[in-house]
Formats: C-alpha cells, sequence, structure tokens
C-alpha cells in the first residue's frame, strides 16, 4: 500500500521537501525548507508534526541550514552544528524524536575526522538513516501491531499518528494500513482534535486517500461510541513515553484512556523505541508545551471566543501508565508493569 510521504529530501537533495499539513485537507501542497528559520518555523506552526516526522524534519533541516558552513575547517563547524542543532532541538519541547535526532547528529558530527565539508557528507548520510530507519520501523511496528486487531475491527484513534506524522506509514495508523493490506476489513473512527483538528484534517485526509473506512467524530462523543459496544480498541500515537509508562499525547487522550477504562475498551499506544525516554521518571516531569490562546480563540480567521478571554491551551496531556493496555514499539509489544531503563525494558510482555 502506498502512503503520502510527509517528509523527504528535495529532488537536489539540497532542501528538506514537507507536506504543509497547515493546508489539508483543501489541498495537497509541498513545500521545501532552505534555511534553519524555514525549519524552526515549518515544525513551530505545525507545517510539518508528529513526533517521528519532526525528528527527521530537524536531522535533515540541520544539515540543509549547515550547508554554508561546509568550507568552514574542523571546530569552527562543529560550533555551528551546536548552535543550529540546539536551536531546532528548542522548538517543541515534548516530543522527544527532535532533541534524541539533534543528540545522535551531534554525536556523528563529533566522532567523524576531517573538516566542515567531509563532517556535512557525514551528517547527510545519517539524517537520510534516520529517514530510512523510520519507514522501517513503521512496518514493525504494523507488524507487531496486527496481532491485536480482531477480525473486522473498530478502531477509534486521536490526533494523526499516520503516514502524515512520520516517515513510513506511522505508528498507530501502521497496524491498520497493513491489515488493510492484507484483504482484512477495519473500520477506523478518527476523534477531530481540537483545537487544531489534526484528527478530521489529517487523519480522515490520508486514509480517505488509503481508501480505508473512516468516520470523523467530534472528541466528546467517543466515550458515548464505547458505551454503546461501538469500538473494539483504541489505538494512539505519543510523543514521550517516560521511564514508568506515562505517556504524553495530543491532548484529550488521557480523557479517551479513562473512558476506555471504564468501558472496558483496550487502549493501546503505538511508538518507536525512539519516543522512549528513561531519563525522565514519570509524566509529572514532562515539560509540556503551551501554544498560542488564538489556536482557541479564532478558527481559520473568524473569532470564535472572546477577544482578550483567557485561554487554557497545553498542546498535549499525560496518560498514566495504569491505563495503558500495552505500548507497541518497533522492537515488539511492551506490556504492564512497564519498567523502561537506558536502551532496554523492563517488565512483562512479549519484546
Amino acid at each position: 500500500m502506498t502512503a503520502v510521504e510527509a517528509v523527504r529530501w528535495s529532488a537536489r537533495q539540497d532542501a528538506v521537501d514537507i507536506i504543509d499539513q497547515r493546508r489539508l485537507p483543501a489541498e495537497l501542497v509541498r513545500r521545501e525548507l532552505h534555511t534553519v528559520a524555514d525549519v524552526c518555523d515549518a515544525i513551530a506552526t505545525l507545517a510539518v508534526r508528529g513526533a517521528p516526522a519532526i525528528g527527521i524534519a530537524g536531522a535533515m533541516g540541520l544539515v540543509v541550514a549547515l550547508a554554508t558552513h561546509e568550507d568552514d575547517a574542523r571546530e569552527p563547524f562543529l560550533d555551528a552544528v551546536r548552535v543550529l542543532s540546539e536551536r531546532i532541538g528548542a522548538v517543541r519541547p515534548t516530543a522527544v524524536n527532535l532533541p534524541w535526532a539533534m543528540e545522535r547528529m551531534r554525536r556523528i558530527a563529533r566522532t567523524t575526522a576531517g573538516d566542515g565539508r567531509t563532517i556535512l557528507g557525514a551528517l547527510h548520510r545519517e539524517a537520510t538513516q534516520i529517514l530510512e530507519e523510520d519507514r522501517a520501523m513503521c512496518r514493525r511496528i504494523g507488524e507487531h501491531g496486527l496481532a491485536l486487531l480482531p477480525a473486522n475491527a473498530r478502531v477509534l484513534t486521536h490526533c494523526n499518528a499516520g503516514a502524515l506524522a512520520t516517515g513510513g506509514i506511522g505508528t498507530a495508523l501502521a497496524p491498520i494500513y497493513l491489515a488493510v493490506e492484507q484483504g482484512r476489513r477495519v473500520i477506523v473512527f478518527a476523534d477531530e482534535t481540537r483545537p487544531l483538528l489534526q484528527g478530521s484534517r489529517l487523519t480522515a485526509w490520508e486514509l480517505s486517500q488509503a481508501g480505508i473506512d473512516v468516520t470523523v467524530l467530534a472528541d466528546n462523543m467517543a466515550a458515548s461510541l464505547m458505551r454503546d459496544r461501538a469500538i473494539d480498541l483504541v489505538i494512539v500515537g505519543a510523543d514521550r513515553i517516560v521511564a514508568n509508562g506515562d505517556v504524553a499525547n495530543k491532548i484529550g487522550t488521557y480523557a479517551l484512556a479513562l473512558a476506555a477504562r471504564h468501558h472496558g475498551v483496550p487502549f493501546y499506544v503505538a511508538a518507536p523505541w525512539s519516543t522512549v525516554d528513561p531519563a525522565t521518571p514519570a509524566g509529572r516531569d514532562i515539560a509540556i508545551e503551551h501554544r498560542d490562546a488564538d489556536e482557541i480563540r479564532e478558527w481559520c480567521g473568524t473569532r470564535i471566543a472572546p477577544a482578550g478571554v483567557a485561554v487554557y491551551n497545553p498542546a498535549f496531556d499525560v496518560t498514566p501508565a495504569e491505563f495503558i493496555s500495552a505500548i507497541i514499539t518497533d522492537r515488539g509489544i511492551v506490556r504492564p508493569p512497564y519498567c523502561f531503563v537506558a536502551d532496554r525494558h523492563a517488565g512483562s510482555g512479549e519484546v
């Protein structure tokens, strides 16, 4: 099955080519990012979004931004790597993939012998490797998650954790893509995901493009569907999974987990191993991004709340580990009790 490509190299390999997700679903527009300002703006404004995709875009964008330094000697070039990677890595603080990708690129720069041009070549290869690894990772998540989908599965998802959020076929949507590829029937219910409607604008768009049965609902309708036994399972993505198994994901995920627990619906999180952050002990320690108040006060330039009214607009919430049935990773399925430590995990499960 062919999925959309959210992020890739430009034809000349000198820019980051993204789908501008702010323009969906009305029009499909690709945009090239040529400078560090372009990259930071695209990530900040959600032109490119999704934890894996912004990690990829950040790595590729660092290479693009460093092109003007390729004639530098080694030490000035490494200084530029540090400054630019820190700038890109700070744009969105909650998703762990962005700082993870920046640290991976800094490590390659430090350990590559030679001048700026030589190091830049190594960084280009590493960014390409991050993209290719992500594509393979998505498929492995899909393969592991397939076992959790019953026949004629009715799946509820939140936000967008599909091809638009990654370099491949997605995380939460990967098992769905592979099930349909095998000829199985899957019905997807996509929360619209207020306030920026990533579910209705993005998930519904990409699934429709792939010919997959998808129904959009307002976020506050999900619990009623569960009560009516119309949902078999919930699968969502993640922006950060911490040591005790708590998960930061798009705002509204926590409410879904509560409703799923009450109604006996399995609640799964799908994410690459790079999203695991064993250095952060628990969800209360995660830095949650708060976004501009006008994302709530306005929609498409129309005022929908009184000017100047106070607004609470966190981009993410934290779902406690106790509400998560299992975490689907590219290394396998991890089941509770969760205990993630550096580059391995402890806990019962299939990994």
